[in-house]
């Protein structure tokens, strides 16, 4: 079996897609954003529970590809218990680093690198983006549903 880095990347995507980390609806959230990726038929709901400035539960609901699925678990689990700043950070350097603009560097988007491939493919850019984009209109207070078109 060939445990090279890529297929230590695929197998982890693929874990988070089969078993997604927080899928579910958080009845008590006090944000929550629907986003939408027409071109893939991803469409997913991130909730966002406030306690103060603290992120205290971070979920989402919805169906998508393999990719929006893997990516919104990695990020209910990279944003919860992380301050709303923090949080607006994290989300900053993932949307960096899919629009080719930057590495991850924060040793809590690790996981992230395993996503890294999609790079390559544009139009996977937006499946592996959109929760993220989703969670941060929810930052910003902002119910509108997000698009990547």
């Amino acid at each position: 079996m060939n445990d090279s880095p890529l297929n230590l990347y695929r197998k982890r995507v693929l874990e988070h897609h089969r078993e997604p980390r927080n899928r579910r609806r958080a009845v008590d959230a006090d944000r929550q954003v629907v986003g939408f990726n027409p071109l893939c038929g991803d469409k997913l709901t991130v909730y966002i529970t406030l306690n103060e400035d603290e992120l205290a539960d971070v979920a989402f609901e919805g169906t998508g590809c393999a990719i929006s699925i893997a990516s919104a678990s990695m990020m209910t689990e990279v944003l919860a218990g992380a301050d709303a700043e923090t949080a607006r950070q994290l989300v900053t350097e993932v949307e960096k680093m899919f629009a080719g603009n930057g590495e991850l560097t924060d040793p809590r988007l690790e996981e992230l690198k395993s996503l890294g491939s999609v790079k390559q493919y544009p139009s996977r850019i937006k499946c592996a983006t959109l929760a993220w984009r989703a969670a941060a209109n929810a930052l910003q207070d902002k119910s509108e549903q997000v698009t990547t078109e």
